[in-house]
């Protein structure tokens, strides 16, 4: 059988932990930056978890991670 390939976008953005969680970045802070509070532009830093809902989609276009 032919091995699966991975989605090259997914992994680009998404990283498994450990645990088994997917890590991801948080988007919103690309441009249109002057109507957001600085308060918010601090919060979108760092990264976050993928919800639940969407992890076995996350999974499923990364069949190796």
């Amino acid at each position: 059988m032919p091995k699966m390939k991975t989605k090259s976008g997914a992994a680009k953005r998404f990283k498994v932990r450990a645990g088994g969680s997917i890590k991801r970045s948080q988007g919103f802070k690309r441009h249109i930056l002057t109507k957001k509070t600085t308060k918010n532009k601090r919060q979108l830093r760092g990264t976050t978890g993928v919800h639940e809902t969407d992890t076995k989609r996350v999974h499923a276009m990364m069949p190796y991670a």
